[in-house]
């Protein structure tokens, strides 16, 4: 078994890389190996080749990572800039995941920090969210990303 220092793993950044050059590794000591590492994945989105596009609200931005053509649903990076809030709304087509990567957000009073797991029902009325310091979330959306 493999364990990281800190909460919820330690830095995550860290560990993926670990993990990574360890299969990295790996793959290129056996012989066949190498094509089996490439195969891994059927999608890479790498976030720095992708573009900041405008989302739904002034002082929000999205890296669109993946977009499912069947289903509509979308992995974002999102940004929030310091000091935006966003109303209260709902997205009635899709559920909502956001982990908190980095910044200061605050939801109801409570300010929360990286290592934060926020879950939104589709259907359900949430927010406001306020960025307290610009945000950087990693969300995923189960459907099109719709707002109301």
């Amino acid at each position: 078994m493999i364990s990281f220092d800190g909460p919820l793993g330690g830095d995550m950044r860290h560990a993926i890389k670990w993990v990574v050059d360890r299969l990295y590794l790996q793959a290129c000591s056996e012989s066949d190996s190498t094509v089996v590492f490439l195969d891994m994945f059927q999608y890479i989105a790498l976030a720095n080749e992708k573009h900041w596009q405008p989302g739904p609200y002034a002082g929000v931005e999205l890296k669109i990572l993946h977009k499912n053509d069947t289903t509509g649903g979308v992995v974002v990076l999102r940004k929030f800039h310091a000091g935006i809030s966003v109303p209260a709304h709902t997205h009635p087509a899709a559920n909502e995941w956001a982990w908190v990567l980095s910044g200061e957000w605050e939801e109801d009073g409570v300010t929360y920090t990286p290592g934060t797991l926020f879950y939104a029902p589709k259907g359900q009325s949430h927010g406001p969210h306020v960025a307290k310091t610009e945000v950087i979330s990693l969300t995923m959306f189960d459907g099109p990303l719709t707002v109301i």
